[in-house]
């Protein structure tokens, strides 16, 4: 039962939480001891709450993920972990992080208190209404930078950046959209009620505005942001953008990204090595130029 449960957490997902760390690498501070402990530490409680959400998610799927030709495998609709047992371990995560949370900034606990409302209203209503279910996928990445900020104190973090990640993560939840439609084919919605609202031709011409805007922004990002370098070095990162977003659109329409898109970087090392190599180009960018 404990591996079920653990599984059941997904701790391969707190990959998403790395966004926490946005407010610290960008505003200069990833080699300050005491800011990068308060961010490691709220790295680790969003971890917990947003394993919180994946139990109670999990819960009211249920029914739903058990007529999935590959969700009927995890762990609650499996029925190898009980549903008591997620209900209860979900409210010790929740009753753990918030108090450790306001405890590090009441600010951060509003948002990881925001974060968890807004997902289990998700989870009971939203993720049934199309466009809004995808939406409010992206907030919860705006408020993982978010908590981030509010972590430090911030001298010089551009606004650009949440909205290049409004923009990257709707690109990232209309994928996955569509990839779960080409996997279920003329059953989607009966699987779940939102596919109802959407067509595979529609989600790619969401993808196609939504992809094309986030190169945009990020670009602009490069030279207009007040704390990048004035010689727009910065601008030598969009190369790895691009490909990065080309890449998971190859994988979506060649259906190698049906799961979820952790589980997909995770496997595809051309992904892997696009955002090691953005990643060190960033950091050498911002703290050796």
């Amino acid at each position: 039962m404990l591996k079920a449960l653990i599984k059941a957490m997904r701790p391969r997902q707190w990959t998403k939480n790395g966004f926490v760390f946005f407010g610290l690498i960008f505003d200069k501070q990833l080699f300050r001891l005491e800011p990068f402990l308060r961010t490691l530490e709220g790295f680790f409680l969003f971890c917990l709450i947003s394993s919180a959400v994946y139990l109670f998610n999990d819960i009211a799927d249920v029914e739903a993920d058990r007529n999935h030709p590959k969700k009927k495998f995890r762990p609650i609709a499996s029925g190898k972990l009980p549903i008591p047992v997620a209900v209860t371990v979900a409210l010790l995560l929740i009753v753990v992080a918030l108090p450790l949370g306001y405890l590090l900034s009441p600010v951060f606990a509003l948002i990881l208190g925001l974060y968890l409302v807004t997902n289990l209203l998700y989870s009971r209503w939203l993720k049934h209404v199309s466009i809004l279910d995808v939406l409010i996928v992206s907030s919860g990445f705006v408020f993982r930078v978010g908590a981030g900020v509010a972590l430090i104190t911030v001298e010089r973090f551009s606004p650009w950046l949440y909205m290049i990640t409004i923009l990257f993560s709707l690109y990232i939840g209309l994928g996955k959209r569509r990839a779960e439609m080409d996997l279920l084919a003329e059953g989607a919605s009966a699987h779940r009620k939102v596919f109802e609202g959407y067509t595979i031709p529609l989600l790619d011409q969401y993808i196609t505005i939504v992809s094309g805007m986030t190169i945009v922004a990020y670009s602009l990002y490069t030279f207009s942001a007040p704390n990048l370098p004035a010689n727009h070095t910065m601008m030598l990162t969009i190369p790895f953008v691009v490909y990065g977003i080309f890449r998971y659109l190859q994988l979506i329409q060649s259906g190698h990204a049906a799961g979820s898109p952790d589980e997909v970087a995770l496997k595809d090392r051309p992904l892997q090595i696009t955002v090691l190599l953005w990643g060190l180009a960033v950091i050498a960018i911002f703290y050796l130029s």
